[in-house]
């Protein structure tokens, strides 16, 4: 191995959504005492989900493996209303840690609804995020289409007569998502998208990030998890740019047969990435005689004021 040159790129790791949800858990272990129930991983992170388990959070995967009575932190991805019914059915405590931006959608999802419009949503099926967008529209008994890719919109047969609208999932490929959207209007002239873009903020942040990474770097190694959307979508993007990428949770994955030839490697994290996994990826380089630099695309400085729920558990407290 002959790297000389490793590249922390910025903005990185955790987004504002991530840094609240994850502090709903530990404030709620404060507050209430462990052990506290998380409904579906907090964030897609196999780390930030062991180190909140070592501290007394307990993660399932249903309301029904929740007991009665408990203390419930439902995850950042957002869920379906029926998994607040059945919460307060049974005397759980829930404290909704979902990511304001991904209420964003289902409030889009639930106004476009009740103004007649039938909706179309891009993302990735069975994804937990849009399993909870789209269950605003079963509990009306309304079927959403999900679009992963444009052979999907090929197979749309909404009529011209139609009120159509679009959301997407926030954390998808900026390249692929507009092509899908370009096919959408293209097909139906008349089709509505979001007051704003649904693609958050740190997901778009982090994708031209690595794309600038990518120019400078010979390798990228993304630091987080197979199930986190977003990860994957930053080696996507690297790829796309024509730069060697990996996906990692930690440094031990890291396979030196890959560094083979190569000078410079660059570094990123996906948004539910903590930190101290890519100071690890770096003290692994710079311990071989590589020197460190580091490269600023955009700053970020987002924060998300705490759920109401825990507001209320404080006073009370």
């Amino acid at each position: 191995m002959n790297i000389k040159k490793i590249i922390t790129v910025e903005p990185r790791g955790f987004c504002a959504g991530v840094a609240r949800s994850i502090s709903v858990v530990e404030d709620c272990l404060k507050i209430f005492g462990a052990p506290v129930y998380i409904k579906h991983a907090i964030v897609h992170n196999k780390t930030v989900v062991a180190d909140l388990e070592a501290k007394g959070a307990i993660t399932v995967d249903s309301v029904e493996d929740i007991p009665n009575g408990a203390i419930a932190v439902f995850s950042a991805h957002g869920s379906p209303p029926e998994h607040f019914e059945h919460a307060r059915k049974r005397d759980i405590r829930v404290i909704d840690a979902t990511c304001p931006l991904v209420t964003k959608v289902h409030m889009e999802m639930v106004k476009f609804l009740s103004d007649g419009y039938r909706v179309v949503y891009i993302g990735h099926k069975g994804h937990v995020e849009g399993l909870g967008v789209i269950g605003e529209a079963k509990k009306l008994g309304i079927n959403v289409p999900i679009l992963e890719n444009i052979s999907d919109v090929e197979d749309l047969d909404f009529s011209s007569e139609d009120e159509l609208a679009f959301l997407t999932q926030t954390t998808l490929s900026i390249v692929e998502t507009n092509e899908i959207i370009d096919a959408l209007k293209k097909k139906y002239s008349h089709i509505v998208e979001p007051p704003a873009a649904d693609i958050c903020y740190a997901t778009t942040n982090r994708q031209n990030a690595i794309r600038t990474l990518s120019q400078q770097v010979d390798i990228i190694f993304v630091v987080g998890s197979k199930t986190s959307s977003n990860s994957n979508r930053l080696v996507e993007a690297a790829k796309q740019n024509g730069c060697k990428s990996y996906l990692i949770d930690t440094v031990e994955e890291i396979d030196e047969k890959w560094l083979e030839g190569l000078e410079t490697v660059g570094v990123s994290a996906g948004a539910s990435a903590p930190e101290y996994k890519v100071e690890e990826v770096v003290k692994f380089f710079v311990d071989r005689g590589a020197a460190h630099d580091k490269l600023a695309v955009t700053e970020e400085n987002m924060q998300f004021t705490e759920p109401v729920e825990l507001m209320k558990a404080r006073r009370e407290n």
